[in-house]
């Protein structure tokens, strides 16, 4: 079995998990969520000591996908090869087209626009750290959000989708709470109980703790 290693970065004011996963073998991996604080990221990659192959998104959000353009620049520089923005599903594209304007509205400096190297969509594989991870379209959160798992590592990356005890906010003009449950209960928790997966914030969980305990998630969701 692969020896991935994960480091969680909390970025912006809003404390996202940027997340860096790598092979410690190859020493070869992804950056996820690289929502802003760039030189605190880089900070981290030097510490890892890898090189990183993509930046990977769920989701459009600032916190998100704010730091993604910098960060993109700073490693094309430093590794002098291209590091390709890899997601979220093209639904998300208003949100990362406002991007600068989202963060001047919060007043978080360093956050910048970005358009995605490539969209992804539902059914895809994707390679984080050199292992296939399979593509989830899990919207309500965003329209574009996107859920990566690894049924054979039973690990997943679900940003804002699911938390432990919560689920991601559906408070906005594009928020769908029926959606965001429907994805929860019918392509997340069927892939297994024993899959622990890392979230946008907070500690992670198992699909299996959140399906016995998650209030959200039960009849009443």
């Amino acid at each position: 079995m692969p020896q991935l290693h994960v480091a969680q970065i909390p970025v912006t004011p809003f404390q996202q998990n940027c997340a860096l996963i790598w092979d410690a073998e190859t020493r070869r991996g992804t950056v996820i969520d690289p929502g802003g604080d760039v030189p605190r990221i880089l900070a981290g990659l030097d510490k890892a000591g890898f090189t990183v192959e993509r930046i990977l998104l769920t989701h459009g959000h600032l916190d998100h996908a704010g730091g993604a353009a910098a960060l993109k620049r700073e490693l094309e520089a430093r590794q002098g090869a291209p590091v390709p923005v890899e997601g979220p599903d093209r639904r998300d594209a208003p949100l990362l087209e406002g991007l600068a304007e989202q963060g001047e509205r919060f007043g978080i400096e360093g956050i910048e626009s970005v358009t995605p190297d490539r969209w992804l969509e539902e059914g895809e594989t994707i390679a984080i750290a050199g292992q296939d991870f399979l593509t989830f379209h899990c919207p309500g959160h965003t329209p574009g959000h996107l859920a990566f798992v690894s049924p054979a590592l039973d690990f997943a990356i679900v940003g804002d989708v699911l938390f432990r005890g919560s689920v991601g906010r559906t408070d906005f003009p594009y928020g769908d709470h029926e959606a965001l449950i429907r994805a929860i209960k019918e392509k997340l928790l069927p892939l297994g109980d024993d899959i622990r997966f890392l979230c946008g914030h907070g500690p992670g969980s198992s699909f299996g703790e959140e399906r016995r305990s998650n209030p959200f998630l039960n009849d009443r969701g």
